[in-house]
Order: structure tokens, then sequence, then C-alpha cells
């Protein structure tokens, strides 16, 4: 029978060998293993380590695996953990673990049934410019499809408020389908409005070059002492261990590269100081300049003004 010194000495030689890809799956298991036969008689600090050792696989998980395979062996270490832990705050993290693992693995499953689909028809072409094309005709960008839905609502609203009601029920289905539509697309439709109207464009996704080149640091014990225990990568908002990858930005702020890549395709900007990056989009970046210099022009005049009072004072 193994010690719980030597149990948690195996946790630990089981953590590290998480972060190699060709030994996680086995680690998984061999953690689920222990975690059967060990849990239910542990001390409190012996529990404490399988949980430690548990957030790790969900980590992992989250900033570097997207394989099936993985994140059917993290699911099941997690449904099994779940299954034992007494703590009401680690089974609500672990409820948490086991919803993304299961939605991680929907999503993938619906990619492959996609693509089957894709696969099992025959590639049909499109008209353009007189021709028939061999490829299928590609997605339409998503400034013409919110046009496209605003242009169709309006002459809906129109034809109805002439004559009193939509005339039949196809024409009445097509309505509330595109209804549907609107307002599953309002979260990008509204903001895209406003912003126009207030005259600042939307900020574009951060140029990909600029962001290949920001640099990966590797989380060391003395970094982990510099930024303290509790550090955590702001976007995920989970706690750093040795060895995890952190991509640094201008600003020195760090996150997982596997979070920093959609905040910055959604936001560009830095989660904690709003820091931005450049683009590839040529005419926000003039934008931007106008307003440095617009911006400049007008502090300078206010510090006139102020000088201007102060020597009739």
């Amino acid at each position: 029978m193994a010690t719980e010194e030597e149990i948690q000495r195996s946790l630990q030689e089981l953590q590290k060998q998480l972060g190699k890809r060709q030994k996680f799956e086995d680690s998984v298991s061999t953690i689920r293993s222990l975690l059967q036969q060990h849990y239910s008689s542990a001390s409190p600090n012996l529990r404490k380590a399988f949980y430690t050792v548990i957030c790790r696989v969900a980590t992992i998980l989250k900033t570097r695996y997207t394989s099936p395979g993985f994140w059917h062996a993290g699911l099941n270490l997690f449904q099994e953990a779940e299954q034992l832990v007494s703590d009401a705050s680690e089974r609500k993290h672990l409820k948490s673990c086991i919803a993304q693992a299961r939605d991680q693995l929907d999503e993938e499953q619906n990619r492959s049934e996609d693509l089957r689909s894709t696969e099992s028809r025959t590639n049909g072409g499109y008209l353009f410019e007189g021709h028939l094309t061999v490829d299928p005709e590609p997605p339409q960008p998503d400034w013409l499809v919110r046009s496209n839905l605003l242009t169709a609502a309006a002459t809906l609203f129109q034809a109805e408020s002439s004559d009193g009601q939509i005339g039949s029920t196809n024409s009445e289905g097509g309505a509330v389908n595109l209804m549907q539509e609107l307002i599953n697309r309002l979260d990008d439709i509204v903001p895209e409005i406003l912003e126009t109207d207030s005259g600042v464009p939307r900020v574009p996704p951060a140029s990909k070059e600029v962001v290949a080149k920001l640099p990966v640091n590797i989380v060391t014990e003395e970094v982990l002492v510099k930024l303290g225990k509790d550090a955590v990568c702001s976007i995920c908002q989970e706690n750093l261990v040795v060895d995890d990858k952190m991509q640094e930005l201008p600003c020195k702020h760090m996150f997982h590269p596997p979070c920093l890549k959609p905040w910055l395709d959604k936001h560009n900007s830095c989660p904690i100081c709003r820091h931005e990056l450049k683009t590839d989009d040529h005419a926000y970046e003039s934008w931007k300049e106008r307003e440095k210099e617009a911006e400049e022009e007008r502090k300078g005049a206010a510090n006139a003004v102020r000088g201007g009072e102060y020597m009739y004072v």
C-alpha cells in the first residue's frame, strides 16, 4: 500500500508529464486510477494535491490541446472527481470543466459532420460574370449579410404597413425567419451602426505579423515568485504554473497564447490596460494618426488659452 507521501510524489511527477503531448493521455488515465483508489481515504492535504493536478489538466486542455482523445480523457477525469469531492467550490469548478469538455467535443463532432456532409455533396459551381465556376460560392462578408438583412426587413415592414398585414403563409413564415435572423445578429449589427454614427470606426483585428512576433516566455519558479502565487491569465482566469507558455504584449502584460489570439481578433487591446496593437487596416491606422494629431492640436490650443489667462491675471 503506497503512503500518502509516495502518492504526492507520483502526482507531482504526473503533473510534469502532462506537458508532454505523447504522455498526456496516459498521465490523465493514471491520475484517474489513483483518484479512484485513494481519494476517499485521503487526508485534506492529499485531496488538495489531487484537485491541483486535475485543475492543471483542465488548464492544459484549454491552452494547448484540441485533440478529441485528450478531451475525452479529461472529461472522464473531471466526471470522476466531481463525484468524489465534497468542497462546494471545487465541485462547482469541476462542473464547469465538464461543461467545457462536452462543448469542445460537441463542437468537434459538429465540425466533423459538417466536413463529411460537404465532402459527400458534389461541389456545385455558381454563376460569376456569365461563367459557371468550378468551386462553390464563397460565403458573403458580414457587412453584406447585415446590409441584406436590414434591407429585407425594411421592405417587409413597408409592405406590412401599406397592406395592413402580410398576405400569405409563406410570406409570414419568411418574415418570422427574417426577424429571428435579425435578433440573432443584433450583437453584430447594433454596435456597428452606433460606431458608424459616432464617427469612431470599429477596431480591426490585430496584425497577424505583429501577433506572430510577440515574444513567448516560459513561466519559471522565479517568475511565479515575482508575479505572486495567485497570478492568473486574465483571459481564462486559470492560475499560472511552472512551464506555462505566456505571450507578452508590448505593455509587458502576458497571457496564454491560445487565449490571446482570439481576444486580439475580437478586441485588439490588452485585457488589462487596453493597449492597442497595430492592425493591417490602412484606413483605420490613418484615422488613428489623424486623431492623434487632432488631440495634440487640442492640447496645444488648451495650453495656449491657459497661458493667455495667466498673462492677464
